[in-house]
């Protein structure tokens, strides 16, 4: 099955890389399990062995991210997204891959020259009035560059990096091949829902290697904040933009880190906090399109207190029923409603979700904790961190679509804390949060919603006499067959079935027991070694039956049969 899946060899050098990397950092197992050694072995390559003394002293989740920061930008890109799963992965486990860093080297310009001139369809001077060739930021995917226009307009010139693709779609593969052995070997995991994991891990990367879905992406945050006096989003120049490369205005402002440039700048932090919250949960509860890694790197403070967003190559989308879920999940919390959180969580879970009666215990223990809190003292890393272990504990999972969500409020609080102390996420919330469930319960949004559903009930009803019909036909002729899967009544019955096959053999060896003892009584007849031999052969075939039911009864007792 590997060698189908990889399409023999054309992966095969990413295939040992990645193999390496995984043996010296004891996943020797899961190489094995996958196959890859044979494959390796025909390849003739030997595996290195490195700082093995120093990688005896990690702990697992520190492994994992060493070993997905040496595998490349894929991985690298795919620890960033499980730093998101708080459903998934206890606390340390997310701070490990919350540390995986995209940062690499630059290319020298001359490198990518020839790619962003092919690109433009013209040499750089006749585009660009000057092009700075020391790069402003380099990561795994692309690195950025100052220019300006012949206007005397300044831009940045964002340039995916040449022969990226083609490493990236082996990565892909690979990783397709890993989640069909989780799902294989580990049941328990494919309530995780991998395969979905994977693929919109899939879409986020492969729209992250697009820079023109970055530039849509922009395009349309900077359209939601139309006329927004406080919020800038860079303007893209559409005639310069392509799959490979990003031209947008460049923005000058205070980098989000540099607190110390904030402080001597005189800006009103605690509102620069409360603006920057304020534009984060508008994207999610109003727009339902958002900036899914909002960290300090992608945000600038221009003057007159204003904030500017860059860099939108990773976004979230909610559709207006998970964007309503949302809404009435974040005002149970604040409003301390255990049974609508329950009710949202419930939603979110599979059909074979928990009990409900002990997640509504435990969801009002949940409630209890922070009963009675002024709202500033609540963080809102807290309440997810107490919420994500609830989940795990009652075996529930995120939606794939909401993971970025959690992860991007958990990191527009810790942003805002680190530029005003004070900053009260939750507070802040609030009225959004009310203006939100307002608009849900405008009459023109009930109207479509009504239509909506109107809509679907006279289509049912409309194909509701076909319908019967052709189950009337299929009734007739007996067509429909109703299956009934009990497997503990199987299991039952096998136990049944079992218990009577001991009681017959048992029944049978008392017998041969007992008629063999009066055999031996009778005089006469064959014998065997001096003795009767009908009553030789009954004890014989006695001694036999007792056997069998004695390694029965062991085989249970140790686990060897199915109990």
């Amino acid at each position: 099955m590997i060698l189908e899946t990889l399409s023999a060899m054309r992966d095969l050098g990413r295939l040992h890389d990645l193999a390496s990397i995984l043996i010296r950092y004891g996943f020797g197992d899961l190489v094995k399990r996958a196959g890859l050694d044979p494959l390796l072995e025909k390849a003739g390559r030997a595996l290195h062995w490195t700082r093995f003394e120093e990688l005896l002293h990690l702990d697992p989740p520190q492994r994992v991210r060493r070993a997905l920061e040496e595998m490349g930008p894929t991985f690298i890109k795919f620890g960033q997204i499980l730093a998101t799963r708080v459903d998934l992965f206890p606390p340390e486990w997310i701070a490990e891959f919350e540390k995986l860093h995209d940062r690499v080297p630059p290319l020298p310009f001359e490198a990518l020259r020839g790619q962003l001139e092919e690109d433009l369809g013209a040499p750089l001077p006749r585009v660009f009035a000057e092009f700075d060739p020391i790069p402003l930021g380099a990561a795994s995917i692309a690195q950025v560059h100052r220019a300006r226009l012949h206007d005397g307009r300044r831009v940045i010139v964002k340039i995916r990096r040449p022969g990226i693709r083609p490493t990236i779609e082996a990565d892909l593969r690979l990783l397709e091949r890993l989640v069909a052995i989780i799902e294989r070997e580990l049941a328990d995991a494919r309530r995780y829902h991998p395969q979905e994991v994977l693929r919109q891990f899939k879409i986020s990367l492969r729209n992250e290697l697009d820079l023109l879905s970055e530039a849509r992406n922009t395009e349309r945050a900077g359209n939601n904040f139309a006329g927004h006096p406080h919020v800038v989003i860079p303007k893209v120049f559409w005639d310069y933009c392509s799959e490979r490369v990003n031209v947008q205005e460049y923005i000058e402002g205070v980098p989000g880190h540099d607190l110390d440039a904030l402080r001597q700048a005189g800006f009103d932090r605690k509102l620069l906090a409360q603006r920057g919250a304020d534009a984060v949960l508008k994207m999610v509860l109003i727009d339902g399109f958002f900036h899914a890694d909002p960290h300090p790197g992608n945000l600038f403070f221009l003057p007159g207190n204003r904030l500017a967003f860059i860099d939108f190559g990773m976004v979230g989308s909610l559709s207006e029923l998970r964007r309503n879920q949302v809404v009435e999940l974040l005002n149970a919390i604040v409003l301390r409603d255990a049974v609508t959180i329950v009710e949202v969580l419930l939603d979110w879970a599979d059909d074979t979700g928990p009990s409900s009666e002990r997640l509504v215990s435990e969801v009002g223990m949940f409630v209890d904790k922070y009963h009675g809190a002024a709202l500033r003292q609540l963080r809102l890393g807290d309440i997810i961190g107490d919420m994500a272990a609830l989940l795990r504990d009652h075996r529930l999972t995120l939606p794939p679509d909401l993971t970025m969500l959690f992860k991007a409020l958990l990191t527009l609080e810790g942003m805002g804390r680190q530029i005003d102390p004070d900053f009260d996420i939750v507070g802040q919330a609030a009225p959004l949060l009310t203006q939100a469930a307002l608009q849900q319960r405008r009459p023109e949004v009930l109207f479509r919603q009504l239509r909506r559903n109107a809509g679907s009930l006279m289509a049912v009803l409309g194909a509701m006499p076909q319908d019967l019909r052709r189950l009337l036909r299929l009734l007739r002729a007996g067509a429909i067959k109703v299956n009934v899967d009990m497997p503990e009544l199987a299991r039952f019955g096998a136990l049944v079935d079992r218990a009577a096959s001991r009681l017959t053999v048992g029944m049978v060896t008392a017998a041969l027991i007992i008629g063999s003892s009066i055999v031996m009584t009778v005089r006469g007849g064959p014998t065997l070694f001096g003795l009767p031999a009908l009553g030789v052969l009954g004890f014989s075939a006695a001694g036999l039956g007792g056997v069998w039911l004695l390694i029965s009864i062991w085989r249970t007792s140790h686990g060897g049969e199915q109990r």
